[in-house]
């Protein structure tokens, strides 16, 4: 696979992710359950490396492929795929068309299978030229499959959106054929493009919707085209892939446990995940309204996807590489990493791409009148410089505000929290910014290692420091502060870390702590947090809010499992 090929594919990808948020907004068919984005960036992650082989990353998308619109598309790519050079890239978008329409146990005209059908009918029409007219003309039809989607679906027309799924698959294909073309940055944006197509009506209502969503791979040893068939009757929404000696299964089940054993007696599970349909749709439900600027920040923050979500926060995410994968830190699952890295696997971080970061600030502006990004402090990555730039060229009507936190880990994340629940109810976006530099300096946090090896691993100490600190037990105490982590002090156990945590909260908040938010942050030891830290806690500041969050994965992945830390507010 040559590099404009695999570098139109990463284009592609870094813009879905960039536009995510927007796809799970609109997202209504077949249910409301606001995952599309978030399925569709977890799907395509695989087309970011391709350089093992198209054999391995078929595999790596049929393993991948979440949700209704990811195992169709991950179809799509399989054939696709299949073109060595430009020459044979019609007959590799039609395999690919094709599987994605076989894959499907009841396939629906309005979703991406239309948009799929125009490419195919646009690069059918004439040999490619992949020039700027070539890609205007193509661009153009999948654009007019985009907005036809809600004649074919009823349930589209009353929400009054264009298809999540489809519109997915326009931005990846307009990213991917501006890339081969050379026509990079000269899109619209996609707000502009499908302009009255993108914003739920007021009136529309989704029905209760209970059940689950299910993505299992399922190994078969005999007659694939028998098991698929069974499998079809099993649910609804049945996406069936096939793959060497096993398939992958996508569909929508009543009783989780009960398909579960169904689809064990057909084949061994190899891998198994499971949605709570009922909770995702009540999340959609119950999306926050407009506030007088909106919030972004860094995944860096000790902020969940699902929380960020109900306070109507943007989370801007760095990325993970784990065995061979590489995902935005907010859909890795910190039951893989920590394992992972207990077993000495290498793992390392790194910042999105330029252009990824760009297209999303892009995506933010277009969606929102004003913006305040909470930046992760710039000791930590070089974001405040990228957004100052893109803010310089893009934003003459500074709309953009950013500031430079100087935190990270829990700081960052009770900040956001923080200033998310006062602009709901603000007057105007500068009380926002004013709010924002006012509590940014009243809040502190202490982070408590519990092994110095994950930081001499990442290369923030010396390896020879790392192992003296571990055989003499001792567990530092850090703060992240505008220069960087600083040693705050060191104990030796975990009676040490919580007399610790006791001491710097009595410093920092008065009496009972009323009305103190505080924030407890824990790795792969939630339980130990939950049974030994908390009660400690809350039975000295019963006036205060305590929230129990995981600690973003940036921070796990550098200090490791084990560490926790206390974020708090007065």
């Amino acid at each position: 696979m040559g590099a404009p090929f695999a570098e139109a594919l990463i284009a592609g990808v870094e813009r879905v992710t960039a536009w995510a948020d927007l796809l799970d907004e609109i997202n209504v068919f077949p249910v409301a359950d606001g995952d599309t984005g978030r399925n569709l960036v977890v799907s395509l992650a695989p087309l970011r490396r391709t350089a093992r082989g198209r054999e391995e990353t078929v595999r790596e998308l049929l393993l991948a492929a979440r949700g209704n619109s990811g195992n169709i598309a991950a179809r799509f790519f399989s054939g696709l795929l299949a073109a060595d050079s430009l020459e044979q890239m019609t007959d590799a978008i039609r395999q690919g068309r094709d599987r994605a329409w076989e894959a499907v146990r009841d396939p629906r005209p309005g979703t991406m299978l239309t948009v799929f059908d125009a490419l195919v009918s646009a690069v059918e029409e004439g040999a490619g030229a992949y020039d700027a007219d070539w890609h205007g003309r193509v661009v153009g039809r999948l654009e007019a499959a985009v907005r036809s989607t809600p004649e074919f679906l009823p349930r589209l027309k009353a929400a009054g959106v264009v298809d999540a799924g489809a519109l997915g698959a326009f931005i990846f294909l307009e990213g991917f054929f501006a890339s081969l073309t050379a026509q990079a940055g000269t899109s619209r944006p996609v707000t502009e493009t499908f302009r009255g197509q993108l914003a739920i009506s007021p009136g529309f209502r989704e029905e209760g919707e209970g059940g689950c969503c299910i993505d299992t791979v399922l190994a078969i040893d005999g007659d694939q085209e028998a098991v698929a068939g069974r499998l079809a009757a099993l649910g609804e929404s049945v996406v069936v892939l096939r793959g060497e000696g096993c398939l992958k299964v996508h569909l929508h089940a009543r009783d989780g446990q009960q398909m579960r054993s169904d689809i064990a007696a057909l084949g061994e599970v190899v891998r198994w995940s499971v949605d709570d349909l009922g909770a995702q749709v009540d999340a959609f439900r119950k999306r926050p309204a407009g506030q007088a600027v909106h919030i972004m920040t860094d995944a860096a923050g000790s902020l969940t996807r699902e929380e960020a979500g109900r306070l109507g926060i943007t989370l801007l995410a760095s990325y993970i590489s784990i065995a061979g994968r590489s995902l935005p830190e907010t859909h890795l699952s910190p039951e893989e990493l920590y394992p992972a890295m207990r077993r000495g696997v290498k793992v390392s971080t790194s910042q999105a791409s330029l252009f990824e970061r760009q297209e999303r600030y892009r995506s933010v502006l277009e969606r929102h009148r004003r913006v305040l990004y909470l930046a992760v402090g710039s000791a930590y990555t070089g974001n405040v410089s990228a957004a100052a730039e893109w803010k310089q060229a893009n934003d003459r009507a500074d709309r953009f505000t950013i500031i430079d936190t100087g935190a990270a880990s829990g700081r960052l994340g009770l900040l956001a929290v923080a200033v998310a629940r006062f602009a709901r109810s603000a007057a105007d976006a500068e009380a926002v910014v004013r709010f924002s530099r006012a509590t940014l300096e009243r809040c502190q946090e202490y982070v408590f290692l519990d092994r110095l090896q994950y930081l001499a691993a990442g290369g923030r100490l010396s390896r020879g420091s790392a192992f003296f600190g571990d055989m003499l037990h001792m567990k530092p105490v850090i703060s992240p502060q505008p220069d960087g982590a600083r040693k705050m002090g060191v104990v030796r156990d975990g009676d040490g870390q919580i007399r610790f945590a006791r001491e710097r909260l009595e410093e920092g908040l008065a009496g009972n702590g009323t009305g103190a938010l505080i924030m407890l942050e824990y790795t792969d030891n939630a339980a130990w947090v939950t049974e030994a830290v908390l009660p400690e806690i809350a039975g000295r500041y019963p006036g205060a809010e305590i929230l129990l969050s995981p600690m973003s994965l940036t921070s796990g992945a550098h200090m490791g499992p084990g560490t926790w830390g206390v974020a708090f507010l007065p």
